[in-house]
């Protein structure tokens, strides 16, 4: 028999919005390992559990614990927030998990926040959507303007992450004007931050006002399409359902 281990997806970090087999294997696990941040929103929920964690930016260190504890015959989960194929560890630990041939990687998946953030603020992503990080630690901000650009150019409902941190205080401001280049400045935008977590903000701006918002790591973005609308403060963008419908 293989070891087994499990990336799991957490979903925002409020308890209720983590999918049921996430919350099992969590329960019948010996070890949690995750970055330090997302590992403190369990200690309360699984206090009887071993917690391993490393900071950000020592993602393959991290990996490498769960299969080293695994080999010792205990059920290890590595733990992300959101899905943890969306800008998360499953791919990784697949990879890493190439040299543990005796161990088994499964996959289970939470909600990211481009869902749980866009039900806080109505229907934003109803119709296509692009997710883009705005993080260039792994990604060159080349490639970045152009996916922004592109997807502006396509008529995207667009969701961003990772839109600002200590050291990309104005990566938001800059992403701003490359969509407003194609875009109208009285698009409708939304944010969220905290999502179900103490805290949780939403708020709606046009493109033009995004440019100026104090967002975080912890802040998700909205961009609407052209369909996208307020409706009684809500963020909606139609799919067309009363169009067919007439």
């Amino acid at each position: 028999m293989k070891n087994k281990v499990y990336v799991i997806g957490m979903g925002p970090g409020d308890a209720g919005l983590m999918c049921r087999e996430a919350d099992q294997i969590l329960r019948d696990c010996d070890t949690i390992v995750g970055y330090t941040v997302y590992v403190n929103l369990l200690r309360d929920v699984y206090p009887d559990k071993e917690f391993l964690t490393t900071p950000m930016t020592q993602e393959a260190k991290r990996c490498e614990m769960v299969f080293e504890e695994a080999a010792k015959g205990k059920k290890v989960a590595m733990v992300c927030s959101g899905d943890a194929g969306v800008y998360g560890m499953s791919g990784l630990m697949l990879e890493i998990g190439a040299d543990y041939p005796d161990t088994e990687v499964k996959v289970i998946p939470g909600i990211t926040a481009a869902l749980s953030g866009g039900a806080v603020l109505g229907a934003p992503l109803t119709h296509d959507f692009a997710v883009i990080s705005l993080s260039d630690r792994l990604t060159p901000w080349e490639k970045i303007e152009k996916r922004l650009r592109l997807a502006a150019e396509a008529d995207f409902s667009i969701c961003l992450y990772n839109p600002a941190s200590k050291g990309r205080p104005d990566y938001l401001k800059r992403a701003c004007d490359i969509l407003l280049s194609v875009l109208p400045a009285d698009r409708i935008c939304g944010t969220v931050e905290n999502i179900g977590r103490d805290g949780e903000e939403a708020k709606l701006y046009t493109l033009e006002e995004l440019r100026g918002a104090q967002v975080n790591m912890f802040t998700t973005v909205f961009i609407g399409n052209s369909m996208t609308k307020e409706i009684a403060g809500r963020m909606v963008t139609p799919r067309g359902y009363r169009i067919c419908a007439n």
